[in-house]
C-alpha cells in the first residue's frame, strides 16, 4: 500500500476558505439535489410522467454544461473571488424564480437560468482549491468542502420537505435562496482576491485558450473519467425517492428521516475518507469504493417491499461507496490541469459533468416506467446494471488519471533538481 508524507496543517485562513467553499457547495448541491426527494411530490402536484420529471432534473444539467463551456475560455483571466461572487449572486437569483414558478414551464425556465449560474461554482470552487492548497492535503480538503453533499441531506432535504409538504415545494427553492444569499455576503467579505494564476496567462483570444485546452490529450483524459462518474451517479438520483416510496413502501413522513440518516452518515464518512485519501494510493480507495457500490447496486435497486430500517442501511452503505469514490477521484483530477489552466479544465471539467448527468437523467426517465401515480416503478433495475456497467468502466478511466497525475508531478520533479 502506497503511503505519502503528512500533509502539512492548514492555516486559520485556510480554514475559513474550506468552510465558505463547504457552504457554497451546501446550497449549490442541495438546489440540484432536492429535486430528486421532491420528485414523487412534483410528479403528483403538477400531473408530471417520469420522461417529463427527468427533462425537469436534465434542465438544469444541460443550461449548466452549456455555461460551462461559455465560461471556460475567460474562466483564466479574472480574479476567482469575482467569478465565484458574479456566478453565485447568478444563481441566488434563479433559485429565487424556481421559488416564483407556478407551473411545470415555469419550473423548467428557472432551473435553466439557476443552471447556468450554478453549473459553473463547482468548477471555480475546485479551481480555488487547487491554487491554495497542495495535493497532499487535496483530499482531506475535499472530503470537507463535499460534506455539503451529507449536510444537504442532514439539513437541507428535511427541512426543504417539510417546507414543501406544509406550504408547497416553492418555499423549499425560496429557504435555499435565502440562506445562499447570507452565504454570498461572508465571500464579499472575507475572502482574499486570488490572483496568482494572473502571472502565468499566455496571451490570445479565450477561444483559442479554450481549444488548447480541449485539444490536451492529458486532459481530455480527465474529462472522459469525469464525464463517466456523473453518468452513473445521475441515473439513479432522480427516481429515488419515487423508487422508496412506490416500491419500497416508504411513506411520506418516513422520506426525510431516510434522508437524514443518509445524510449523517456523509458528514461522518466524507472527512474520514478525505484524509485517508491522503494517506494511501487515491486510485486504489476509488477502486474499493467501486466494487462497493456496484454490490450495494445490484442488491437495491432489486428490492421490493422492504422494512425501513433496511432501506436505511442501503442507502447508508450506498452513500459511503458514492462519498469514497468521489473524494479520490475528484482530488485526482484536480491535480491534471496546470495553473495556467486550471479556470478553463474546470470549466470544461464541470460542463461535460453536467452534459453527462443531464443526458444520464433523460435515459433513466426513458428506461423507468410508471403504470399510475401510485403504482411501483418498473425498470429501475435495468437502471441499476447500467450504473455498475459504468462504475465498471470508470475503475480503467481513473486509473488513467491516476498515470497522468503520477507522471506530471515526476517530470516537475525532475525539473526542480538542481544540477550538481
Amino acid at each position: 500500500m502506497q503511503t505519502t508524507n503528512k500533509p502539512a496543517a492548514l492555516s486559520g485562513y485556510q480554514k475559513l476558505v474550506i468552510f465558505i467553499l463547504a457552504m457554497t457547495q451546501f446550497t449549490v448541491v442541495l438546489d440540484f439535489m432536492v429535486m430528486s426527494p421532491m420528485g414523487d411530490i412534483l410528479m403528483k402536484s403538477l400531473s408530471l410522467k417520469p420522461d417529463q420529471f427527468g427533462l425537469a432534473v436534465s434542465a438544469y444539467a444541460f443550461s449548466a454544461g452549456a455555461s460551462g463551456l461559455l465560461t471556460a475560455g475567460f474562466a483564466d483571466r479574472f480574479d476567482r473571488k469575482k467569478l465565484l461572487l458574479f456566478f453565485y449572486t447568478g444563481f441566488v437569483a434563479g433559485t429565487v424564480f424556481c421559488g416564483l414558478a407556478v407551473n411545470y414551464h415555469l419550473l423548467i425556465a428557472a432551473r435553466i437560468i439557476t443552471g447556468l449560474f450554478g453549473g459553473v461554482i463547482g468548477s471555480i470552487t475546485l479551481a480555488i482549491v487547487a491554487d491554495i492548497f497542495s495535493l497532499e492535503q487535496r483530499g482531506r480538503v475535499m472530503g470537507f468542502v463535499q460534506m455539503g453533499f451529507g449536510a444537504s441531506q442532514v439539513l437541507g432535504i428535511p427541512i426543504g420537505l417539510y417546507l414543501a409538504t406544509a406550504w408547497g415545494w416553492q418555499a423549499t427553492f425560496l429557504m435555499i435562496a435565502g440562506l445562499a444569499a447570507l452565504i454570498l455576503i461572508l465571500i464579499f467579505l472575507r475572502m482574499k482576491p486570488l490572483t496568482q494564476h494572473l502571472k502565468v496567462q499566455r496571451q490570445g483570444s479565450a477561444v483559442r485558450h479554450l481549444l488548447q485546452t480541449v485539444l490536451n490529450k492529458e486532459y481530455r483524459i480527465g474529462f472522459t473519467a469525469t464525464a463517466l462518474l456523473a453518468v452513473g451517479g445521475f441515473m439513479m438520483m432522480p427516481f429515488s425517492s419515487a423508487f422508496a416510496i412506490n416500491n419500497l413502501h416508504v411513506t411520506h413522513t418516513q422520506l426525510p428521516m431516510l434522508f437524514m440518516v443518509s445524510g449523517v452518515a456523509a458528514l461522518v464518512v466524507m472527512p474520514l475518507i478525505g484524509k485517508f485519501s491522503d494517506q494511501i494510493d487515491k486510485f486504489l480507495l476509488f477502486s474499493i469504493a467501486s466494487v462497493w457500490l456496484i454490490i450495494v447496486v445490484l442488491f437495491y435497486t432489486n428490492l421490493s417491499v422492504t422494512p425501513l430500517w433496511l432501506v436505511m442501511v442501503f442507502n447508508v452503505t450506498m452513500m459511503i461507496g458514492i462519498m469514497s469514490r468521489m473524494v479520490p477521484a475528484t482530488a485526482l483530477t484536480s491535480a491534471v490541469p496546470e495553473m495556467k489552466d486550471r479556470g478553463a479544465f474546470m470549466s470544461i471539467n464541470a460542463s461535460l459533468q453536467q452534459v453527462a448527468g443531464g443526458i444520464a437523467a433523460v435515459f433513466a426517465g426513458l428506461i423507468v416506467r410508471q403504470q399510475t401515480e401510485t403504482s411501483p416503478l418498473e425498470h429501475y433495475d435495468i437502471v441499476g446494471y447500467s450504473v455498475v456497467a459504468i462504475s465498471i468502466l470508470s475503475i480503467f478511466l481513473i486509473y488513467r488519471v491516476s498515470r497522468v497525475v503520477r507522471n506530471r508531478r515526476a517530470r516537475a520533479d525532475i525539473q526542480t533538481v538542481p544540477e550538481v
